[in-house]
């Protein structure tokens, strides 16, 4: 059984070190989304300045707003979509073996 399978094994079979290096990963999963989120922030109300300076016209920044917006979205389904259980994990698992 490699590292990963016991990391997501839930139970006793779970060290301390790995229980840290999980949350490890998971905070910086977390910190990461935080910097893709302060860029999107940053970098589009840039362009929003840039829309309004030059004279209001018809919203262009609308298109990058909304492309990386999709992005961005996925990012964050990534980092905080809950991972599935154990149970459900086995409950398929099942299913896929009375397909069988």
């Amino acid at each position: 059984m490699n590292d990963k399978e016991l990391i997501d094994r839930p139970g006793p079979a779970r060290t301390e070190d790995q229980l840290r290096e999980q949350a490890v990963e998971e905070l910086r999963k977390r910190r990461e989304l935080a910097g893709h989120v302060l860029a999107y922030l940053t970098v589009n109300t840039f362009l929003v300045v840039i829309w309004y300076l030059t004279g209001a016209g018809f919203f262009w920044p609308v298109f990058p707003m909304f492309g990386w917006g999709i992005g961005l979205i996925f990012h964050a389904w990534d980092v905080l979509w809950p991972q599935p259980s154990e149970t459900a994990v086995r409950s398929a698992m099942d299913r896929i073996a009375r397909r069988k």
